[in-house]
C-alpha cells in the first residue's frame, strides 16, 4: 500500500510539473506571436511585432531602419544610395530590382514583413501572398504629415516611439530654423531634373516640392504641373523664368547613366541668367533627393543642403 501511495504521489507530481511547463511555454509563444494591424494606402497588413526577417524595397524606409539600428535580411540592390552601400554586399540578400522582385528568393527568405513604395505597387498583391506587405510611399502634396505617418508605422512595428519622436522633433526644429532664413530672403527658385540631354521642372506639391511647401523657398513659377516625371521644359523656359536659385538633381548620376548635368545645364544660353552669373546653380545630392527621400537621414540632409544655399 505504501509503495502504491508513493507511486501515485510521484505520478501526480510529474503531471503537475508538466502542466506548469506547458503553461509557461504557451505564455512565451503568445509574446512571440504578438502582431500589429497596419492600415496603409494599398490595404491592411498583420505584421508581427519586432519582425526578424525584414525585406525592404523602399530606400527611404531603409534609410530610417538603418538610422534606428534595425537589421534587415534583404533589400533591392538596384541603385542602392551610396551612403547605404553596406546593404549592397553579400551580407544581405538581393530581393530583386525595384520593379521586378525576385519572388523565388523571397520565398526562400520567408520574410516576416516586406516594405514597399510606389515602384512596387503593381506587384503588391503578389508580394502580399508571401508575407505581410506594408506600403510606405511619401505623399508629396502633404510631405511632412505623410513622412510622420510612415515613421509612426515603423515605430509601432519595432517599438521605437521614443527614438522616432526625438528624431522628428529635431527635424521640425531644423525646418523652423530654415524657414526663418528663407522667409527673410527675397530669393525665388526653380527645381529641375537633368536626365541625359533633357530637363524637367518641378514646383509646389511635386516630388521635390518640399523645397517650396515645407522649407519655404518661393517658386519662380507657381504653375508648374505636378507629376512624377516633372514638366518637360527647355532651357529657353529656364532663361525666361530666370530664377534667383536653380536647383539641379542629376538622375544620370544614380541610375547608371552619365553624370553630365553640369555640362548640360551650364550652357551658352544660361550664361545671362541670374543663377549662372551669381554662382547660384546648386547640384543637389541625388542619393537623398531621387533615391531615398522620406528617410530620417535623407530629410535631414535635404534640410542641410537647402540651408547651405542661403549662406
Amino acid at each position: 500500500m505504501k509503495k502504491m501511495m508513493v507511486f501515485l504521489s510521484f505520478v501526480m507530481m510529474t503531471m503537475l510539473i508538466a502542466a506548469c511547463g506547458e503553461s509557461g511555454d504557451n505564455s512565451t509563444d503568445g509574446d512571440d506571436n504578438e502582431t500589429i494591424t497596419i492600415e496603409h494606402e494599398l490595404g491592411t497588413a498583420e505584421v508581427p511585432k519586432n519582425p526578424e526577417k525584414v525585406v525592404v524595397f523602399d530606400y527611404g524606409t531603409l534609410d530610417t531602419l538603418d538610422a534606428l539600428g534595425i537589421d534587415v535580411a534583404a533589400v533591392s540592390k538596384m541603385n542602392v544610395p551610396s551612403y547605404l552601400d553596406k546593404y549592397d554586399t553579400d551580407e544581405y540578400e538581393n530581393a530583386g530590382t525595384l520593379f521586378e522582385p525576385d519572388f523565388e528568393k523571397l520565398s526562400e527568405i520567408d520574410p516576416d514583413v516586406i516594405f514597399i513604395s510606389v515602384r512596387q505597387s503593381d506587384v503588391y498583391e503578389e508580394l502580399e501572398k508571401l508575407a505581410p506587405t506594408v506600403y510606405l510611399a511619401i505623399d508629396t502634396s502633404r510631405y511632412m504629415d505623410s513622412f510622420k505617418e510612415n515613421l509612426d508605422v515603423i515605430a509601432d512595428i519595432f517599438d521605437k516611439h521614443d527614438e522616432i519622436d526625438e528624431a522628428y522633433e529635431d527635424i521640425e526644429k531644423s525646418i523652423e530654423d530654415l524657414k526663418a532664413t528663407t522667409e527673410e530672403s527675397d530669393k525665388n527658385a526653380l527645381i529641375i531634373l537633368a536626365n541625359d540631354d533633357k530637363i524637367s521642372a518641378y514646383g509646389p506639391s511635386s516630388r521635390f516640392g518640399i523645397i517650396h511647401d515645407v522649407f519655404g523657398v518661393p517658386a519662380v513659377d507657381e504653375g508648374i504641373e505636378a507629376s512624377t516625371h516633372g514638366m518637360n521644359v527647355t532651357f529657353e523656359y529656364v532663361v525666361e523664368q530666370d530664377p534667383d536659385l536653380l536647383y539641379v538633381i542629376d538622375r544620370g548620376a544614380v541610375v547608371g547613366g552619365d553624370s553630365s548635368a553640369k555640362q548640360l545645364v551650364e550652357n551658352k544660353l544660361m550664361e545671362d541668367t541670374k543663377s549662372y552669373k551669381n554662382d547660384h546653380i546648386f547640384y543637389l545630392d541625388p542619393d537623398f533627393w531621387y533615391l531615398s527621400g522620406g528617410g530620417l537621414e535623407s530629410v535631414n540632409e535635404m534640410i542641410d543642403e537647402i540651408g547651405a544655399t542661403f549662406e
